[in-house]
C-alpha cells in the first residue's frame, strides 16, 4: 500500500465527513475532523503560503499551523486567493480532544471551528480554480 500524504484528499474527506458529523448533530467527532479538515487543506496549499512544501509544519497541527500560516501568508501566493482571519479559531483546538468526552463539545465551540474550516476550504477551492493545485 502506498500510505503517502494526500493533503487534499485529506482535506475534502475530512471536511465531508465532519459536515455529515454535523448534521446529525455528533458534535465532537464533527469539531475533531473540523480541525484536521483545515489543517490537511493548509498543508495542501502549503507552497503557496510559504514558497514550498511542508517540512516541519507537516507534523504540527492546525492550533499552532494557523498562526503560521497567517504570518507568512502576506509574501506567499496564497494572497491571490484571499486571507485567513488572523484570529486563530483554532486556539482552543487539539488533536488530544479525540480522548474528551463529549459533554465538552459545545455548538459555540463546533461553530466557531466550522468557521475556520470553512475559511481554509474556500482557499482551497480557488486554488483548485485557479489550477494551482
Amino acid at each position: 500500500m502506498d500510505w503517502r500524504e494526500d493533503f487534499l484528499d485529506a482535506h475534502q474527506r475530512h471536511w465531508e465527513d465532519a459536515e455529515f458529523l454535523f448534521e446529525a448533530r455528533r458534535l465532537a467527532n464533527a469539531d475533531h475532523l473540523y480541525g484536521l479538515a483545515a489543517e490537511c487543506g493548509l498543508k495542501a496549499i502549503w507552497h503557496l503560503i510559504a514558497g514550498r512544501p511542508p517540512g516541519d509544519e507537516q507534523r504540527v497541527h492546525v492550533d499552532r499551523l494557523w498562526d503560521q500560516a497567517v504570518r507568512l501568508a502576506p509574501g506567499g501566493r496564497i494572497a491571490q486567493l484571499g486571507t485567513l482571519p488572523a484570529q486563530n479559531p483554532f486556539d482552543d483546538w487539539s488533536i488530544h480532544q479525540r480522548y474528551a468526552s463529549r459533554q465538552h463539545f459545545t455548538c459555540n465551540l463546533v461553530n466557531r471551528h466550522r468557521s475556520g474550516a470553512a475559511d481554509v476550504r474556500q482557499l482551497v477551492l480557488q486554488a483548485r480554480h485557479g489550477g494551482m493545485i
